[in-house]
């Protein structure tokens, strides 16, 4: 790859940075010489794999639910966790009053046909 002598100018605002880079490629700007390896050996992941036990039924409810949302059941998993958690610690109840005093999972009632009440 040739090397590159152009510099990325300075811009007075967000607005000029944007017209710039819509009619300029960040590749003309890159220099693959200038890329030096990187090591992080102290560097620990941030998850932790965990084995649960759930009904048979309760997983294969949540792998439905997972695939409508087109997400991984871990995934929506994490997210029903997260949310839990947070409404546990009150995170969650406080910002929902901030709203209009509605609770969390609180849904308003599908209206109901006069056909289906019969």
């Amino acid at each position: 790859m040739r090397k590159r002598n152009n510099r990325i100018p300075e811009f007075k605002s967000e607005d000029k940075e944007r017209e710039f880079w819509a009619t300029h490629s960040p590749l003309d700007y890159f220099d693959s010489g200038s890329i030096k390896s990187a090591s992080f050996p102290d560097l620990k992941l941030s998850l932790k794999s965990i084995s649960i036990r759930v009904p048979s039924d309760m997983l294969a409810e949540l792998k439905t639910l997972a695939n409508k949302k087109d997400v991984p059941y871990q995934s929506l998993a994490k997210v029903y966790l997260a949310r839990q958690i947070a409404l546990e610690r009150g995170s969650l109840s406080r910002s929902f009053r901030k709203k209009g005093n509605r609770r969390p999972h609180a849904q308003k009632a599908a209206p109901v046909d006069a056909e289906a009440r019969r």
